[in-house]
C-alpha cells in the first residue's frame, strides 16, 4: 500500500534550475530518512542527496555544492533542490523511504522513476 508520488522532472537548460518532489502515502510507520538516487542504464544506482527526520543530510559527491534537500515530516514528503544542472545530470531519478524495523534490519522503498534531461 505505500506508494510514492515523485513530480518535477523534465527539460532544463545547462546551469538551470528544477525542484524534484516525492509525497508518499500508505505509511503506518516512522519514516526514518527519505531521499534520492539516480541510475543510468548500465550503471548502478547512485546516491544523489537524503535526510534523516532529525535532519541531517547526505549527498553524493557528483552533485555535492549543487543541490538542496528538505523534507516535511507531517506530509511525508521530500523534496530536491537542484542547481547549476549539467548534462551528465540527464538520468533518471528514483525517491526513497528508508524504514528501520528493528537493530540493522531496515526495509525501502522506491518510487517509479522521474526522468531529468539536461540540454539546449
Amino acid at each position: 500500500q505505500v506508494q510514492l508520488v515523485e513530480s518535477g522532472g523534465g527539460l532544463v537548460q545547462p546551469g538551470g534550475s528544477l525542484r524534484l518532489s516525492c509525497a508518499a502515502s500508505g505509511i503506518f510507520f516512522s519514516i526514518n530518512a527519505m531521499g534520492w538516487y539516480r541510475q543510468a542504464p548500465g550503471k548502478q544506482r547512485e546516491l544523489v542527496a537524503t535526510i534523516t527526520n532529525g535532519g541531517v543530510a547526505n549527498s553524493g559527491d557528483s552533485v555535492k555544492g549543487r543541490i538542496t534537500i528538505s523534507r516535511d515530516n507531517v506530509k511525508n514528503a521530500v523534496y530536491l533542490q537542484m542547481n547549476s544542472q549539467k548534462p551528465e545530470d540527464t538520468v533518471v531519478y528514483y525517491c526513497n523511504v528508508l524504514r528501520k524495523v528493528l537493530g540493522d534490519k531496515v526495509t525501502e522503498y522506491w518510487g517509479q522513476g522521474t526522468q531529468v534531461t539536461v540540454s539546449s
